[in-house]
């Protein structure tokens, strides 16, 4: 199966009185009382990521626990919108976090996603401080599958660092973070926003020289590199657009690449190719790989309780129209 051309794009989100509207997708059922919530394993800007225990089945999740007030005082409720739209376009990737139900209450909202704890390729990164070039390989081939994938569905996903890629109990990519991706983008069409994370390569503690450093400093390769895998580097990070590695054929032009040679793709996308470290966790449980600043932290009761009030009475909450999606036909017990 070649993953670029894997699924469908879903309709569109319609838009109606400045509100992003996703349909009908009310889940009344699901409330923050349905959980245990056991540890936190990650932060953001808005939020925490929880890990947490489902009381019925005893399955774990990782709940991702947004402040609406937060969103609306920086006026990113349309990026969190969009977050939850393509995490529902997810699900039928092996690379991306899969998006299994979402419900709010009047202050908060809750995405309830896949559990993997593995590990932040950024935390193995800086415990290891380098990858030697196959298992760098194995890395960028699932990432780029994944990333494929969103290209076909018109999906750009313009956040992509090691901070928001995962690795699965067998060791293999999940990624993660869809804040800041935007729909509806055309092959031949780009963007206008400055968004995502500037440092590297071309990192300066000052930020003007660094984005200076982006745009005409030419790019510097440490040694030790094979020639393919220079040639990649360089073709990625071409300054103009119109040359860069992608922007004629985009992800088939990656997996042409003399780079990837050693790589069967379609091996590759049934994850049928053995991953090249093991995380080697004992079970969910197992929060080894997790930055001690997170698991450390307590968690907030708050977080578990489901306020008196329904959501529809607060008023943040149509700013969120749509937020709440159960699973067609099934009911959230039977998941």
């Amino acid at each position: 199966m070649d993953s670029s051309r894997a699924g469908t794009p879903s309709p569109q989100p319609s838009r109606a009185n400045g509100n992003i509207n996703l349909g009908p997708s009310a889940n009344p059922n699901a409330r923050p009382t349905d959980f245990d919530f056991l540890k936190v394993i990650g932060k953001g800007s808005y939020g925490k990521v929880l890990l947490a225990k489902r009381k019925s089945d005893g399955m774990f999740y990782a709940v991702k626990v947004l402040q609406k007030k937060s969103i609306l005082k920086k006026k990113e409720q349309n990026h969190i919108m969009a977050e939850r739209s393509v995490l529902l376009k997810n699900v039928q990737h092996p690379f991306l976090v899969g998006l299994r139900y979402s419900f709010q209450t009047p202050e908060k909202l809750y995405f309830v996603l896949d559990y993997v704890n593995g590990g932040e390729l950024f935390f193995h990164l800086q415990r290891e401080r380098r990858f030697l070039e196959p298992r760098a390989r194995f890395y960028a081939a699932e990432v780029a599958s994944a990333i494929g994938y969103l290209h076909s569905l018109n999906v750009i996903y313009r956040d992509l660092k090691p901070e928001n890629i995962l690795l699965d109990c067998q060791g293999h990519v999940v990624l993660t973070d869809f804040g800041l991706c935007k729909e509806g983008v055309e092959p031949e069409e780009t963007t206008s926003t400055f968004c995502g994370t500037p440092e590297p390569p071309f990192y300066s503690q000052d930020v003007s020289q660094m984005y200076e450093n982006i745009l005409y400093q030419p790019l510097q390769i440490p040694g030790g590199q094979t020639v393919a895998a220079c040639d990649l580097l360089q073709g990625l990070l071409h300054k103009d657009q119109r040359q860069r590695l992608g922007s004629k054929s985009d992800f088939l032009e990656i997996k042409n690449h003399v780079f990837f040679s050693p790589i069967n793709w379609d091996d590759l996308y049934h994850k049928r190719l053995t991953p090249p470290f093991n995380p080697n966790v004992a079970g969910p449980a197992d929060l080894k790989h997790f930055d001690p600043e997170f698991t450390q932290e307590a968690v907030s009761k708050s977080i578990g309780c489901t306020p008196d009030t329904v959501a529809g009475s607060s008023g943040t909450s149509s700013a969120f129209l749509g937020f709440s999606y159960a699973p067609e036909d099934e009911a959230i017990l039977d998941y």
